[in-house]
């Protein structure tokens, strides 16, 4: 009787785990919803970013949209830090704090391990059409939006096949102004701005 009460108990408490696990993963599968009062951003619209943020327009600034505590913000960091790392030269690269909490320059650098400017400014995420994290935003030389949308389509930010960001700073990069994505690219996933809740 008492090996079959704690055998029972074990199989509720795992079936339970097994239950939140599913629930946590599948709501990062989904799409972000989409805020009531959105704004929908066109490729071509010019972003206005203040001038200390972006001072080099001799080439393109890649905004990388960030919340601390957004589980697949942390799991792009190393994908972000690798595209930083092969286009530092010809883009210039922001991150963009989304988040309710207080956030230094410094704990965001410290996450990051490299030296970027931290922008502190979620009129940035409105002006770019961004609503979740993480998220990219490129934008060209004339200050328009050339690219928003995801890194690819993995929530572990892991696959290569349909690495978004690079393809557009490629584009862009190479003058493509017939560049089109597709619904993955352009589909929000991830945690809701400013917070993380789906």
């Amino acid at each position: 009787m008492r090996k079959t009460l704690v055998i029972g108990w074990l199989v509720i408490l795992l079936a339970v785990i097994g239950a939140l696990f599913w629930y946590n993963e599948l709501q990062y599968q989904l799409p972000t919803p989409v805020p009531e009062n959105y704004k929908p951003v066109k490729q071509g619209t010019v972003i206005s970013i203040n001038p200390k943020h972006y001072k080099d327009h001799s080439k393109p600034l890649f905004l990388h949209f960030f919340n601390p505590d957004c589980p697949c913000s942390r799991f792009n960091v190393k994908q972000f830090k690798a595209i930083v790392e092969q286009y530092r030269g010809q883009v210039n690269f922001a991150i963009v704090i989304m988040s309710s909490k207080h956030f230094t320059e410094g704990e965001i650098l410290d996450k990051f391990g490299m030296k970027l400017p931290v922008i502190f400014d979620p009129s940035v995420a409105e002006a770019c059409g961004v609503y979740s994290t993480p998220q990219v935003a490129l934008i060209d030389t004339a200050s328009k939006l050339y690219y928003r949308g995801n890194y690819n389509i993995s929530r572990y930010c892991t696959n290569e096949k349909t690495s978004f960001a690079k393809i557009a700073i490629n584009g862009l990069l190479s003058s493509n102004t017939r560049l089109t994505f597709n619904k993955l690219a352009l589909t929000s996933y991830g945690c809701r701005l400013p917070d993380c809740h789906n």
